[in-house]
Formats: structure tokens, sequence, C-alpha cells
């Protein structure tokens, strides 16, 4: 009310409420004039400068400034008032302050309709004028926001096979905060790459949802995403743009997608539910496997986030619980959609309705009290529990008297719901078979209770089976069986050892070790199962190894299971064939028959297979030679004959089956020992026709002449002995010759003239049997030759020559005629016999002897075998003399 001590005033209220009328009859403005409830009214645009006009509240209020004392202005609120505008305290006139209006900042829950209005109460002083002046600012809208997206980058998968025309919802749709046209009005993509297009969609409540069609086929093969900008544009002048970066995932063919088994949920909810409250479960299902059947639920984000605060929605599970309190006044229904979402799968969609019922009086209520562990309506219960366990009691309450419930139990498994002994409403819900986590890891169970009137109260549980490690590790073959070629590098790869464990976690997470009788060269990884061998393997050395290995469980008890690995080592030519002697020695007899067996050389070759076939064969002397080349047995083609060569010395090679070949060489050295089969040969006389001049008065016991003859064979063998058989002419005992020099003596006077003919037999001392020669020597005794032609004839003529008595080995004549004496050494002879024949055979051992010896010293230079009988010098001569005597003659 105005104050009474100012008549001035009170006569001018007509014309107020006159001013009053006026404005409020005509469209708003810059001004404003009182009216009874003493508001002024204002209007202006957001975002002006500071120290822009707003209106004059003294001025609207036709105040009289020439009052005393003067007027005063004064803001109740400055704190926040004083925040957007300025309060001239004289004036009265309102001016924007340094803070910038934002009608958005302003007032953020402003919708479309509703105006956004800056209420300020100004003080109108001093006392006696005091009044209190509601001045309303009003906000208009400014098109200074651009579109923004709630996110920098949105990402959209999209399968491979989507086809034409197929149509996705950019869910993350910009927001403007302005109003009317300069919201958001369009959207569009900077680069469509000729696959794509965007399409908007206005929903009821006018929201505009951009929706990404693809054009054409889309192959990831090709090109497996596309990185574009999506643009938001609102209606301004000139428009506001916003930009998010589109990312367009082409993902591989997921052929099945989450669906819901109910796609329309209806839950009735009474008013007083209690917070955690199981209300509902969604459930959808996706035959795919792994990854591709991942489920996680979701609200759209159309669902009002306090909605979504309410009804809480495990992303997981599907469970929705009450999360808070419902305000029974407010609402009755709510209608929520629920996305689950798979892989590069379109969501399914499925509606939630939930119907609020106001209770007057407490409905059925179902309590559980869980014996088994529980967090969050999940029980956990061990796979080794035995069967009829229990896991929770329900009690049933708010149950009027005549009111009758039903609980039973929904859901799949080995679970059982029944009454309690005699305890009234009281429920017990135990297992009737013992769990297994490997069959089957969780249920899902609803307690439901039903009473007469049809009201359902049901309550979710989830029954989760905790692992147990009572599953050992089961190798995929219980014998490995490998195969590696010796010579191998180092840390050579072996196999991999595979075995599963059907338990989970740490009780399914097997380790490999070796057994106690694996050789410390193989090593295994613990982690990978990776077998190795450290070293190279020889399989000369050993051939197989058979070991055992173990995988073990990290489980408590742990559990293992063995396997046994076999590893064959497989033969490479790394092994040349070996004589079993450095060098061979054989000794022959000489005419040893053609292809005889001279001797065997034995030959080994450490590799298997054809990598140990070992060929013999002569490098040198194959014409003469000859081995078999497996058994290795040495021939000679023909026979040999010891006086032509009596050392033969032959290099022979072995070579194996590999590849590449292998070989080494050996010498062997065929050693001809000697047989008597040469008989002597005599040099001198040259002929039974030859003779020799022989003066009468030469004297007894003078040297005439000597046989001289040699033999090709050696030892006993060469041994020569001269012995008279025969004569013609002259007495007995007139010649005598010298057994080993053949030198023939006279030992009697000649008295009578002519020819004189000893028959002279050259015989050596070989075995078994002696082999000899004979020839004539021929003297004529006469002081010339004066007729030669008669002395020839005398040399044809064929007459008996008389035996000696004496063999060859008798002594020498004694004096006087036709008388012979036995040589008086003959035992002597035959001891010398005996140890000559000694001798021989002692030669030949150590012949063989320093044969062998030669073998451990440094190959020396072999020097042939010579004719133990050499023509010395000194002998030549004397038979070129005697031969040129004859022919003097």
């Amino acid at each position: 009310m105005f104050n009474s001590r100012h008549p001035s005033l009170s006569k001018r209220g007509g014309i107020w409420g006159l001013c009053i009328l006026l404005l409020y009859t005509s469209p708003l403005s810059c001004f404003a004039n009182f009216s009874q409830a003493k508001e002024l009214v204002y209007k202006i645009k957001e975002g002006l400068p500071r120290g822009t006009f707003i209106g004059a509240i003294g001025v609207d209020l036709n105040l009289d400034f020439t009052v005393e004392p003067p007027f005063l202005f004064s803001l109740s609120q400055k704190k926040v008032s004083e925040q957007y505008v300025n309060l001239n305290n004289t004036t009265g006139e309102l001016h924007t302050s340094a803070t910038e209006i934002d009608r958005e900042t302003l007032c953020p829950d402003n919708a479309e309709g509703q105006g956004c209005v800056l209420s300020l109460d100004v003080f109108v002083l001093p006392q006696q004028y005091f009044q209190l002046i509601k001045v309303k600012i009003l906000i208009e809208d400014v098109n200074d926001n651009r579109p923004k997206f709630p996110v920098d980058e949105i990402c959209m998968s999209v399968p491979e096979n989507t086809p034409v025309n197929a149509r996705y919802a950019v869910e993350q749709s910009a927001v403007d905060p302005d109003l009317g046209v300069h919201g958001v009005q369009t959207y569009w993509l900077v680069n469509d790459f000729g696959v794509f297009t965007l399409d908007v969609e206005e929903n009821e409540g006018g929201e505009l949802t951009p929706f990404l069609i693809v054009t054409e086929a889309l192959d990831r093969e090709t090109q497996s995403e596309y990185i574009t900008d999506i643009i938001a544009e609102d209606g301004g002048t000139p428009p506001l743009l916003g930009a998010a970066t589109l990312k367009i995932v082409i993902t591989d063919v997921n052929d099945n997608c989450p669906q819901f088994t109910e796609s329309q949920i209806n839950v009735t909810l009474h008013g007083n539910a209690t917070k955690g409250a199981h209300l509902a479960r969604l459930h959808a299902f996706d035959p795919d496997l792994g990854a591709n059947a991942q489920i996680s639920y979701a609200y759209s984000e159309r669902v009002p986030r306090d909605t979504r605060s309410l009804f809480h929605l495990d992303r997981i599970t599907g469970v929705i619980k009450l999360a808070g309190k419902i305000n029974t006044v407010t609402a009755t229904f709510y209608k929520l959609t629920a996305l689950a979402n798979g892989p590069g799968c379109i969501p399914a969609v499925a509606t939630v309705t939930f119907h609020i019922i106001k209770v007057v009086t407490g409905p059925p209520a179902v309590i559980p009290r869980y014996i088994a562990p529980e967090k969050d309506g999940v029980v956990t219960i061990k796979e080794s529990e035995p069967a009829f366990s229990p896991i929770a009691f329900f009690t049933v309450k708010n149950i009027d008297m005549n009111q009758r419930v039903d609980c039973y139990l929904e859901g799949t498994g080995p679970f059982r719901l029944g009454p309690y002994q005699l305890f009234k409403n009281e429920y017990l819900l135990e297992t009737t078979e013992p769990l297994d986590y490997e069959k089957i890891k969780e249920y899902e169970l609803i307690v439901v209770a039903k009473n007469t009137q049809g009201l359902v109260i049901k309550t979710f549980l989830k029954v989760q089976v905790l692992d147990e490690n009572d599953n050992a590790p089961v190798f995929q073959q219980s014998l490995l069986e490998i195969s590696v070629e010796e010579n191998n590098p180092p840390n050579t790869f072996l196999t991999q050892l595979q075995a599963s464990d059907q338990d989970s976690e740490s009780r399914g997470e097997v380790i490999y070790l070796l057994g106690g009788d694996a050789p410390g060269i193989f090593v295994v990884d613990r982690v990978t199962g990776v077998l190795t061998v450290a070293t190279s393997l020889d399989r000369e050395e050993k051939e197989t190894y058979r070991f055992i290995v173990r995988a073990v469980d990290q489980g408590t008890p742990r559990r293992e299971s063995i396997a046994t690995v076999v590893v064959s080592v497989q033969d490479r030519n790394d092994n040349s064939p070996r004589f079993i002697n450095k060098d061979f020695t054989f000794f022959v007899p000489e005419n040893f028959p053609g292809y005889g067996e001279i001797g065997v050389l034995s030959v080994t070759d450490a590799d298997a297979g054809e990598n140990g076939w070992v060929a013999l064969s002569i490098l040198n002397g194959s014409d003469i030679f000859m081995i078999d080349t497996g058994r290795g047995a040495l021939r000679a083609k023909t026979s040999l004959d010891r006086e032509q060569q009596g050392t033969y010395q032959l290099w022979i090679e072995a070579v194996d089956g590999g590849e590449p070949t292998l070989s080494c060489v050996t010498m062997v050295t065929v050693l001809l020992l000697d047989v008597n089969d040469n008989p002597p040969i005599v040099l001198f006389p040259q002929s039974n026709q030859s003779y020799m001049l022989v003066l009468p008065n030469t004297l007894p016991g003078t040297s005439i002449t000597e046989v001289y003859a040699v033999d090709k064979d050696t030892g006993m063998n060469a041994v020569i002995a001269y012995s008279i058989i025969k004569r013609k002419g002259g007495e007995p005992g007139s010649f005598a010759i010298d057994p080993e020099t053949g030198n023939i003596t006279l030992k009697r006077e000649l008295s009578n003239r002519g020819l004189y003919s000893l028959l002279v037999k050259v015989s050596d001392h070989g075995q078994p049997e002696p082999l000899y020669s004979t020839v004539m020597v021929n003297f004529f005794v006469n002081e010339t030759v004066s007729n030669e032609s008669y002395i020839q004839s005398l040399l044809t003529r064929e007459a008996d020559i008389e035996i000696e008595e004496r063999p060859w080995y008798t002594g020498q004549m004694t004096e006087g005629p036709e008388r012979y004496e036995l040589f008086p050494c003959q035992p002597v002879l035959i001891a010398l016999s005996v140890t000559c024949l000694g001798l021989f055979f002692l030669v030949v051992t150590l012949t063989s002897y320093i044969c062998c010896k030669r073998f451990r010293k440094h190959r020396k230079k072999r020097s042939e075998v010579e004719i133990p009988l050499k023509m010395k010098d000194d002998s030549m001569q004397v038979v070129n003399r005697k031969l040129r005597q004859i022919s003097n003659i």
C-alpha cells in the first residue's frame, strides 16, 4: 500500500491503474508501469555486452525525482542479482554487468515454450517511500550455441553382409541448447564414400535422430573401416555447425544377432516395493559362439536418466532391480526401451512396462535367507557339494488369514523348492543331485509366489557353480613318437606337448615337466610345452630315447597326467667305412690256383641302412686281382709266379651307400711264397757236345774245370748240389767233383790219351721232391787238338757210361784204383741239412713278424725280392774265360 504521508502519489493512483491496464493488454516491451502487484517486466536478448540498458525502474514507476530526500534503489539479493545486472541506486536504471547472460546456463532445464526469466526484488527507499518492486527480466534465446555431439568420435559397427538400404540409428545424436529453429535441424556427412547416406527421423517429442543408410554393398576385405565427419546443423542465420568423427567399422560376417525371448515384458510393481528388489530379468540369446555370442544389456538413450537410475539394469546379467523409491503420486506407469547389444549386430529391442499399483495393504512378500554364499542375488555353490545340499530359505510374509499363497520354482536344473517340514510359509531350496561345473556353470531360477487373487511375486536367483580341481590334465596323445636326424643343431624343436584341463582359472592352467627318466639333454618349456633337444644327437651313440613327460595343473591338490615320448634318431651318412686294420699283408704260395681266396678284408660302417652298405673295389691291379664287393674276399684272376713278381701292392677302396658317399682306402700287400717249381739251370758247360783239352801231364789234384748252375727258386729250393752219376773212359775215381762249388779235380794221372766223359747231376734241395738237371762234361786228353772232326765223331757216338757207385754226397776218392770210400763227414752233412731247413722256417716266421711290425712304423720303401744266388763278377769272368778256351779249341 502506498504511504498516506504522500498525498501526491495517491492523487496519481488512477493514472497508474490506467497504465497497468495498458501494459497487460499490450505486447511486452522494454518499459513497464506500476501495477497493483508492483511488478515490472523487461525483455532482452541473451549475450548482450556489458552496460547494455535494460530499463529504468524509477521512470517506469513514474516517480518524482525532485522530492527530498531523493529516492534510493537497492537489490535485495545482491549476490545473485549483481552477477548479471547492475542497478543504479539513484536513478533505478538497470544495465547488464560484466557477466554475460547465457540463457542456457541461467535456465538449464528450460524447455521450448517456457520463458527464461531472471527475477529481481528491488527496494525503493528511503523508508517513507518504501516499496518492493518485483522485476522480471525475460531472456530471449539467441543462436549462440553450436550443436554438440556427446562424444568426439562416434564408432558404429556395420556387418559386411548388411543389405542395401539398411538403416542404423546414430544413437549419439547432437544436442543444441538453443530452442526452436536455433536447435538441430538436419545432419549430413562430409564424405559418404559413395556407399552411405544419412536420413533424419523425428519422434513424437520432436527429437531428431540421424540414421546411417547403406547404399552400396560392403566388403570388409576391400575396406575394413570408413572415417568421415558427421555434421549437425541448426536453423540459425547463419546456421551453426557441430561436428564429430564418425568411424564406421565393417565387421566380419556374424550371421546371428541377439534376440529377446520376450520383446514385451509387463511387470506389476507395488508402490511400496523395497529398494534392491528384483523386478525382471531380460533374457536374450545368440546362437553364435565366442565373442560373437557376447550380449550386453543397456537402456536406449531415449530413456530418461532419472528413469534409468530408478530401474537399474545389469549390463551382463540383464537383471532389473529397483534402485530407489517409487513416487506413486506422480508416476503410475513406466515404459522403458531395453537393448541387447551383440558385436556387429543391430541391437535387439525389448519394451519393459512397469505398472505401479498403489498399495493400501502390504502385498505378499518373499523374503530370501541364503544358506550358501550370496552376493547381489547370485548364490555360489561348489561342484563338490553332495546332492540335497541346502541353498536358501524363502519365507512368504504379509499373507491375510483367508489368503492362500502357492510358492513354486521356475527354471531348469537339479533343484527343488518345497515346504520345510511343518513350518508354514517356509520353503527350502536345495539341490537334487551333485553339480558339475564342466557341464553347466550357472543356473537361473525364479521363485514364484502367487496368491488367490492372481498376484504374482517373483524373486530372481542365479546359482553359480564354483569350480574345483576335480579334473586332471589330459594329453592329446599318450604316446608321442618323434623322429629327428642326427647331427641336429642345438636347441632343435621336437614337438609341442598339448594337454587340456576342463577346470577353470588356475585349476585349468597346465604346466609341462619332464619325468625323472628324461635325459638332461631334453628341455621342455613349462608354459608352452615346446620340447627341444639342447645338444646334437648321434645315432651311433644312441638310437632311441624313451622318457616320460608330465602335465600338471595349478589346483589344490595338484593333479597330473603323463605321456610317453619316444625320440628316434634318424641316421645320416656321417661315418666313413673303416677297415679293421690299417693295412693288410697276405702270404700266398706261388702257383696258387686262379680265383682262389687269397684273404678277406674286413670293413665296418657305423651308419645304418644304405648309409652303412659298403662296396669294395681295387684302385690298381684290377687286371690281375679281383675282390668280392660284399664279402671282401681278395682273389687273383690267374695263377701267380713268384719268379716273375714276388710282391704285389694293391690299394683297396671302401665306399658306402650314403648321399654323399664316404670312403676310405687301405693298402694290401700280397707276398708270394716260393715253391720248388724250377730245376737248376746249367750255365757251364753250355752243352753236352762241348769239351776241354786236358794235357796228359796234368798232375793229380789239379782243378780241371767246374760245372756252374743256378736255380730261380729261393731258399733251400735254390741250394744246389753237384755229383758225378756216370762216366765213360778212364779208370773209376779218376775225377772228383766238389758237391757245393761244382769244381772238378783230377785225382789220378791220365795214362791214356783220348776222350773222357762225365755225366754230372745238378740237384736242388727242394721239398717235397728235389729237382735236378744233368750235363755231360767231356775231356780230351792230348797235347793238342789235331783232328777236331774226329773228336766230334767221338762225342756223337752212343756208348754206355759206367755208373758211379757213390752218390753226390760221398767224399773224395781214396788212393788206389777201383776203390771208393764213404765220405767220412756224412753225419755232419745231414745235421747241416736239418739245420738249414729249420733256418728256412725261422726266416719265414721272422719275415711275417717284420711285415706285421711295418704297419706300426712309417712305411718304408720295399726292396724287391732278389734271386739269392747271384753270379758274382769273378764267376762270370771264369765262365767267359772257359768259353773262350773252348772256342779256341
